[in-house]
């Protein structure tokens, strides 16, 4: 048996987790293609071998296991890179999967080296003498409406399912709260944009919270869609999260650009942004986000459950993340956007199947071609920065490390100035058993013995007066558990002599102790910790990682490898072999 809401394999009828009935298996669905209606039909698996069409009831044929539609604007860029009559291609019914694209009864598939290779600007100068072709009341346009309409009409009865599944889902997910503590999560993408649109059909409230994560790295049809959206969205509360104290471009510089296994761009431009949002606006509470997160997008979020709470994947950890499209395909997510006449995104008119950061380092090389077009002075001006930095850490051929995407691969801080900050320098003691002399990268002050507060209660005046030091008390038994203190040690420009006594285990409190030592070091301000504190105790103001004692729990959430593998996510970025 397997549980829909929860994404998991049970022997048990219903759930014991969510209470919901389970369904024998796990539906697969796949795309087949009609030849008499030319339109795809999604088709449950175990139904393809009787798979007749749901309009003219004809045999149907395989065609995929997901596909999207192509819209004018990117069908005349696909006449131009085919070298083939614009009409004709205008005319087709045309879908793709990836750079495979299904033109009628014709499949066409592209290498990633033929986006390389292909000169963008003659490809720009094309699109721009035939522009008129693809205008929104050209008769192209009114060719592809027709075509929507006959799809959405061929899988009215897969829409009905997915309309009706989700918005159960929604308010099963709700129970347990009060609309007044559900947000919707909304980038501006297709899947948020159906997710949005199904939980204010499921709820009736066209008043919900959204929450826009401006990465200051978004599509110019972002902004514009995001505009659109307030504008017929004007009884929604719209909240706008933005870094505005940093620079995407020199961070870059600092800790190098983000890689696929090191974007520390959603950290400090989306999540961490997020994150305050939330705090100011909910303080302490739990809330439930809806987000729209789908298992075929990645391995990692297929292993996701449908509502999740206290996990791993959840990146802000004072909320439950509900997903209502989690088993969509794509070509589920445009039938009920294209089928429920909901706006959207026009960068995906343009030939973009995901929207998020323009230069983001999943991109696959299609989109950057897709950018070179569109977007050619912001991807130009990166390329150049792309290959001065891979000039900086040593690359022999800098432009094949870029143009190849190596770059994307890159882990660690190998050949960066500031990898030396994480590497945790000490020596043990000699004179004190538990004791370690850490080596610091600036003067000890009041901002590193507030990184110890969620290990107790720091009290300056139970230490030794002449020695500078500070003692942090267990918080219940109020017993001494740390001493601190500045310290002299030679080959140490600055250091502090942390001390541990009165606990079961020694180490593990050191190592502790560590993170927060390396944090002090190597913080670079990218709201990860923000986002890992349930009680909104942490902060970045100003230069400074705060720790609000007021609202501290000492939980130590902050400095458990479960969330911060290394304690400080700067490890994780800066680390070299």
């Amino acid at each position: 048996m397997w549980c829909r809401v929860c994404n998991i394999e049970t022997t048990e009828k219903i759930c014991s987790i969510c209470g919901k009935e389970t369904e024998d298996k796990e539906p697969k669905y796949e795309v087949h293609y009609c030849k008499n209606c030319q339109t795809p039909i999604i088709f449950e698996k175990s139904e393809t071998l009787f798979g007749k069409c749901h309009l003219c009831n004809n045999k149907t044929d395989y065609l995929a296991k997901d596909i999207r539609p192509v819209f004018p604007e990117e069908k005349l860029l696909l006449s131009i890179l085919l070298k083939r009559n614009h009409s004709d291609i205008l005319q087709s019914n045309v879908w793709a999967s990836n750079s495979r694209y299904y033109i009628d009864n014709e499949t066409v598939s592209f290498s990633s080296n033929n986006f390389r290779e292909v000169n963008a600007k003659e490809i720009k100068d094309a699109l721009s003498q035939n522009q008129e072709l693809v205008d929104r009341n050209s008769e192209s346009y009114i060719i592809f409406q027709n075509q929507i309409n006959l799809f959405v009409k061929a899988n009215k009865k897969r829409l009905e399912f997915l309309k009706d599944e989700a918005i159960s889902f929604v308010k099963h997910a709700c129970k347990d709260y009060e609309q007044e503590q559900i947000v919707l999560s909304f980038s501006g993408g297709k899947d948020s944009t159906a997710a949005a649109d199904v939980v204010i059909k499921a709820l009736g409230n066209p008043t919900l919270t959204h929450i826009f994560g401006d990465t200051t790295l978004e599509f110019p049809q972002t902004y514009e869609y995001v505009n659109r959206y307030r504008d017929n969205h004007q009884l929604a509360e719209f909240r706008i999260a933005k870094n505005n104290e940093q620079d995407f471009h020199k961070v870059c510089e600092d800790i190098g650009p983000p890689a696929r296994m090191m974007r520390w761009c959603c950290s400090m431009f989306k999540t961490g942004p997020i994150t305050r949002i939330m705090n100011r606006k909910y303080g302490n509470k739990q809330i439930l986000t809806f987000y729209g997160i789908r298992k075929v997008e990645s391995t990692s979020r297929s292993k996701y459950s449908r509502i999740s709470q206290n996990t791993e994947n959840v990146k802000i950890q004072k909320q439950t993340v509900a997903s209502p499209i989690f088993f969509w395909k794509d070509i589920d997510v445009w039938l009920y956007i294209l089928g429920e006449n909901v706006d959207f995104n026009d960068a995906y008119r343009l030939g973009y199947d995901r929207v998020g950061c323009w230069c983001c380092p999943n991109n696959n090389t299609r989109a950057q071609f897709l950018s070179r077009i569109y977007m050619s002075e912001r991807a130009e001006k990166w390329r150049n920065f792309l290959i001065d930095f891979a000039k900086s850490i040593g690359k022999p051929d800098p432009e094949e490390y870029v143009d190849t995407e190596k770059w994307k691969a890159r882990q660690g801080g190998n050949g960066l100035k500031s990898a030396g900050d994480v590497k945790l320098r000490f020596t043990a003691c000699t004179s004190e058993e538990h004791a370690k002399i850490y080596q610091l990268v600036r003067p000890f002050d009041d901002s590193f013995l507030n990184l110890l507060i969620p290990f107790g209660i720091v009290s300056k005046e139970l230490g030794r007066k002449l020695l500078h030091e500070t003692v942090i008390l267990e918080p219940k038994s109020k017993v001494p558990i740390i001493t601190i203190q500045p310290f002299n040690q030679s080959g140490y420009e600055y250091a502090v002599k942390i001390k541990t006594q009165n606990v079961a285990d020694h180490d593990d409190l050191q190592r502790m102790i560590g993170y927060q030592v390396k944090k002090y070091n190597a913080c670079r301000k990218c709201l990860k910790c923000e986002s890992v504190c349930k009680q909104g105790a942490i902060s970045i103001i100003g230069d400074e990682y705060y720790i609000n004692e007021d609202r501290c729990i000492h939980c130590k959430m902050c400095v458990n490898q479960k969330y911060l593998v290394g304690g400080c996510m700067m490890d994780k970025y800066l680390r070299t072999k």
